[in-house]
């Protein structure tokens, strides 16, 4: 049988699941959240004064952006300097005299608010810098802009402390289309950090949608940060960005599943090794399972498949609406891993779904209870292939094809 895409959630939280970088931001964050304990104490320097030893250069140091007593800054600004140094530590306070966290950057000329800065509030900011043993120091006023009234969300469809699969690629959703000319700035303001560290890459597969994933899959295990970085950042069209949204996930053990149309018969493994086979059916000639290298996006234990939802009435030749258990999703087009009672005679000989891959319930229930979300699924062998986007068809692409997608290349 087959279903239909269904809504997932919103903005507010509410995920496909349970209940969404730049490929890593080209500005790396390496330092610790700066405090107050770290600005300079005892003997003080006039801003921009330096402290120097006869044998080397004066140090200097500038706030480039945002400018003293600048206003209307953008909310998800990020600090910048100019100096013949490195950047040591930068504190920024609000009216309650607090220290914002943040990081220096990997370039050691800038720093980066961990959070949203707040609306129509005014910052201080008191920044140090050194090189050859001397060092200098810097203060500076900025006033934040007033909430905007016209906003772009996302939703990001992974939950923080969730468990995945290791082919689960990060998935992002925009209320409102990115235009192609603001497309990078976004790009620059999403972070993905993992431990292990390794490759990955933003993919625009439309102006609402951006993926990110590995160059291979997950290694099991694998602990992975996101931020996304877009609240008051400028999202086109006069609309800015609501809020940042933050997850940490850690990748699970290595399940992939491969379903053969030759011999009707779905393989499943773990870790490489092959820990059960089982007689499947797919989609009758008419309505073809898709090939093709997919992932599990979602699993319910009973959803009611109905054929009016994709213009085949209920009631007409061919038509259905029934209750179905143990589903696991992997396309958006309606085709799952299911339990079909009905089709068991079948399973193993003969193609009679309406697109699903149907299992006994025995063999549905065992590989439900196993799935993540993220788990590879892949289809060989049918009339038809999947379509680029008819679900997280990240896979489908090479890594050059991959690379190609993100508006930073």
């Amino acid at each position: 049988m087959r279903a239909v895409r269904t809504s997932i959630g919103g903005d507010a939280g509410a995920k496909r699941w349970q209940r969404l970088g730049v490929a890593v931001l080209a500005v790396g964050l390496l330092a610790a959240c700066s405090s107050a304990e770290e600005i300079p104490t005892g003997k003080f320097s006039p801003a921009g004064h330096t402290e120097q030893s006869p044998s080397a250069a004066p140090t200097t140091l500038a706030v480039t952006a945002p400018k003293n007593k600048a206003t209307k800054v953008l909310t998800s600004s990020v600090l910048t300097f100019a100096t013949n140094g490195a950047l040591e530590t930068v504190t920024l306070t609000g009216p309650d005299g607090k220290p914002v966290a943040g990081n220096v950057a990997s370039d050691k000329k800038s720093w980066v608010p961990a959070r949203q800065l707040a609306y129509s509030t005014t910052y201080k900011v008191v920044a140090k810098a050194s090189q050859g043993g001397n060092s200098a120091t810097t203060t500076s006023t900025f006033t934040t802009m007033a909430k905007p009234g016209a906003i772009t969300g996302a939703d990001l469809y992974v939950s923080d402390g969730d468990t995945v699969g290791v082919g689960l690629p990060i998935v992002v959703e925009f209320t409102n289309s990115i235009p192609k000319s603001q497309r990078a700035a976004v790009e620059r303001r999403l972070f993905v950090t993992s431990t292990p560290a390794v490759e990955g890459s933003w993919h625009w597969f439309s102006g609402n949608e951006i993926h990110y994933r590995p160059r291979e899959y997950w290694p099991s295990g694998t602990k992975v940060s996101v931020r996304l970085a877009i609240g008051g950042l400028p999202m086109g069209n006069g609309n800015y960005g609501k809020r940042d949204r933050f997850a940490t996930f850690t990748v699970g053990r290595a399940v992939t599943s491969k379903v053969v149309n030759k011999d009707k018969t779905m393989y499943v493994y773990k870790d490489g090794k092959l820990i059960r086979k089982f007689p499947i059916s797919l989609g009758k000639r008419s309505t073809p399972t898709s090939s093709g290298k997919m992932v599990a996006m979602e699993k319910a234990y009973e959803k009611t498949f109905d054929s009016g939802t994709f213009g085949l009435p209920s009631d007409a030749p061919g038509g259905y609406r029934q209750k179905v258990y143990y589903d696991v999703r992997f396309t958006w087009g309606g085709e799952f891993v299911h339990a079909a009672p009905w089709s068991v005679g079948s399973q193993g000989n003969t193609n009679v779904s309406h697109g699903c891959v149907n299992a006994s319930p025995a063999n549905a229930s065992w590989f439900y209870e196993l799935t993540l979300k993220g788990d590879p699924i892949e289809v060989v062998g049918t009339e038809t292939h999947v379509e680029k986007g008819n679900g997280w068809t990240d896979w489908e692409l090479t890594w050059e094809q991959y690379k190609a997608g993100s508006a930073l290349r």
